[in-house]
């Protein structure tokens, strides 16, 4: 593992965004989701598709406050452009659980 130092990690612009729009994205190679998430008032609505189906369906994001990476250049993904990258663990078995805040907190707040 290669060691960074703070002022590379400053550079990461993690921000908390709720999903408001959340759809299944069957062109995808691997089963995916595609999801609108608003990050507030400075950053406002962006997308990003995630590899995330063992655990959730479109239903039961939208509300779900998520963290994010929100300044890598969009990336196209199959006919989809993804703008964020969110933030998720592997599980035992290696499916993506996302992470975000034990409570609600201010939409666009970033990680410290």
């Amino acid at each position: 593992m290669a060691d960074i130092s703070f002022d590379d990690f400053l550079k990461v612009d993690i921000r908390v965004g709720e999903v408001i729009r959340a759809e299944d994205y069957p062109e995808a190679r691997k089963p995916a989701i595609k999801m609108w998430i608003d990050f507030g008032g400075e950053i406002g609505e962006r997308k990003t598709s995630a590899q995330v189906t063992a655990h959730y369906d479109p239903a039961s994001l939208i509300g779900k406050q998520v963290m994010a990476v929100v300044n890598f250049p969009p990336r196209q993904i199959g006919k989809f452009m993804s703008e964020v990258l969110v933030l998720g663990l592997p599980d035992d078995s290696g499916e993506i659980v996302l992470i975000g805040p034990d409570g609600k907190v201010p939409l666009g707040g970033r990680m410290h």
